[in-house]
């Protein structure tokens, strides 16, 4: 599971993270960071989502009255938003070169669908390369933090609560255990931010993780 490039010019950067870690947040501060150096070239996408079509898979899937959707069901789902992204958003602008800054890929399939719901990781690995086509971060970055911490972060707003985020503890304790053997199994693709840190101190993280990517990127080049 490294990284392909299949021939794309550009980079692909994702944020992970249980819940509540405040990935939204940190992916808007380091577009903003990275425009500020003078990198205009960037564009800030989201999973489920990124298109129309995954928009509306978006709102199925985290809506609290489908509490009934199967799991293989929701890995579908899932799947079908994500190919639409990756075909129409994201390796287009990769292949003028740009770099895209996506708030979930992939890896949290695997952490939810296989680590929290219990499906077999083979078969949902084969989903994610149809879905895909092959295209692999090149740099991922895991915002970790206590699930109970995460939680109330996310439970201080109850109106907020969607159907993943309404699952019970054992759950989220689990996706999070998958995410950190994930990060075991390839440290190389990775970098954990402590995303307990107050949020000046984690987007230094996030900025000093990014720039020493871009230092090995330029290197190789």
């Amino acid at each position: 599971m490294g990284s392909s490039r299949l021939g794309a010019p550009g980079r692909l950067i994702v944020f992970e993270g249980p819940e509540g870690a405040g990935k939204s947040t940190q992916v808007a501060r380091l577009a903003e960071y990275l425009r500020g150096t003078g990198q205009n070239n960037i564009l800030v996408t989201r999973e489920p989502g990124g298109t129309p079509i995954g928009e509306h898979v978006r709102r199925i899937l985290l809506d609290r009255a489908n509490y009934a959707m199967l799991a293989e069901t929701e890995a579908l789902l899932y799947a079908a938003a994500r190919a639409q992204h990756v075909r129409q958003v994201m390796r287009p602008a990769m292949e003028v070169g740009k770099l895209v800054v996506c708030d979930r890929y992939i890896h949290s399939s695997l952490a939810y669908q296989s680590g929290g719901r219990g499906l077999d990781a083979n078969q949902l690995w084969t989903v994610q390369e149809l879905a895909t086509g092959g295209l692999m971060p090149d740099l991922c970055l895991l915002l970790d933090l206590p699930v109970s911490e995460g939680l109330a972060r996310r439970k201080q707003d109850s109106v907020q609560i969607d159907r993943l985020e309404a699952d019970d503890l054992a759950f989220h304790e689990r996706v999070r255990s998958a995410y950190l053997r994930m990060v075991a199994a390839e440290p190389e693709q990775w970098v954990v931010i402590d995303a307990q840190a107050p949020v000046d101190e984690v987007s230094l993280q996030v900025i000093a993780a990014v720039e020493h990517r871009f230092d090995a990127w330029r290197t190789v080049r």
